[in-house]
């Protein structure tokens, strides 16, 4: 498992984090894409005065896939020809106006994280933190791994009241592989991808952790807000989205507990067992390309679980994926080690066939 903030690191940055964004919803008439120290920014606005923010990547994005700009191309205009596409954004957003949300930082200079839906209701790292950081500081609960990375907030806690040992330890001669169940919690504020409570199981010999399932998801999706004014407007929470969170949060706390349930638990673990009885034939350095060409896996990934898979010597499904989700560990940023944990725990629930050839 990945290492990230410490709690009180996280809390600070969730504090600050909260202090200094701000939503507004604007006609994209109403916004410019300008050039600003030769790089795109986008300037509207408001009661306040003009804000012109920087653009984080995924923002940049997220405009370019609005007006139907191909990724590839607007990264090479943005440090190539920032004023070709400050031309190409603006003429489109006068040409197919609607409202948008803007979601900023400002914090010294400005930042936008988010171009969304004025459709996209918030659902904020701090108010989901404040939900789950007291239930997840009980007696049984262990907070593994937290971080807040440009589009997603995470946290991975580990339940000890729960445990298991894996059968194979009886039969490759370790003392003692013990398993626990957990849960990752993942959210993005900025469109990223969906509000999630997903059951893990952590290892307790290497540190690894695997994503098995979703018990909870919940889009980002609300009532619009037209951003019919002149000027972009400051966007509020209401009361009927206020209680509407309540309940959400609310549920939010009964899947934490209910993900690590005893059934779920031995759900799990005997899907563990049954692969650590699965070998992988004769050649199992061919199922690791075949595991890699399946799952995405890049070359320097392919060879670490390679890596992994041998110094283990463990040549099961198993161990298999115990490879991957140790390469997690090994991620080039923290999304990614997460990525690596669900595919660890895909890995689980293939059918034979597909982890010796590629359709």
């Amino acid at each position: 498992m990945i290492g990230g903030l410490t709690l009180g690191e996280l809390s600070q940055r969730l504090l600050d984090d909260a202090r200094a964004h701000r939503d507004f919803i604007a006609d994209t008439r109403k916004i410019d894409v300008d050039v600003v120290d030769g790089k795109p920014a986008v300037q509207f606005a408001t009661a306040g005065g003009t804000i012109a923010a920087k653009p984080t990547q995924h923002a940049l994005r997220q405009i370019g896939a609005h007006v139907d700009i191909p990724a590839k191309y607007l990264d090479r205009m943005a440090t190539e020809a920032p004023s070709l596409l400050a031309a190409n954004v603006n003429h489109w957003f006068h040409a197919n106006p609607s409202p948008r949300m803007l979601r900023t930082k400002m914090n010294g200079g400005a930042v936008l994280r988010a171009f969304l839906s004025n459709r996209y209701r918030p659902l904020d790292n701090h108010d989901l933190a404040e939900v789950v950081i007291p239930q997840l500081l009980a007696p049984g609960w262990e907070i593994k791994s937290a971080q807040i990375t440009e589009t997603r907030f995470y946290i991975q806690a580990v339940s000890t009241k729960l445990a298991a040992s894996i059968a194979h330890a009886r039969q490759t001669g370790v003392k003692d592989d013990v398993v626990h169940p957990g849960i990752v919690i993942s959210n993005s504020e900025v469109g990223a991808g969906a509000l999630s409570v997903e059951p893990m199981i952590f290892r307790l010999i290497c540190l690894n952790g695997m994503i098995a399932g979703t018990s909870i998801r919940r889009n980002h999706v609300g009532r619009s807000s037209n951003g019919g004014s002149d000027d972009a407007y400051e966007f509020y929470s209401d009361e009927t989205r206020r209680l509407d969170d309540a309940a959400l949060w609310s549920k939010v706390r009964d899947t934490v507990d209910a993900a690590v349930t005893d059934a779920i638990f031995q759900r799990l673990v005997s899907k563990l067992n049954a692969a650590s009885g699965d070998g992988l034939g004769d050649d199992p350095v061919s199922v690791v390309e075949v595991t890699a060409q399946r799952l995405g896996l890049d070359d320097r990934e392919q060879s670490s679980v390679l890596s992994h898979l041998a110094r283990g010597g463990d040549f099961t499904r198993f161990g298999l994926l115990n490879a991957v989700t140790r390469t997690a560990e090994d991620a080039k940023s923290y999304d990614r080690a997460i990525e690596l944990e669900r595919l660890g725990g895909e890995i689980l629930d293939l059918p034979r066939s597909a982890l010796m050839h590629v359709n």
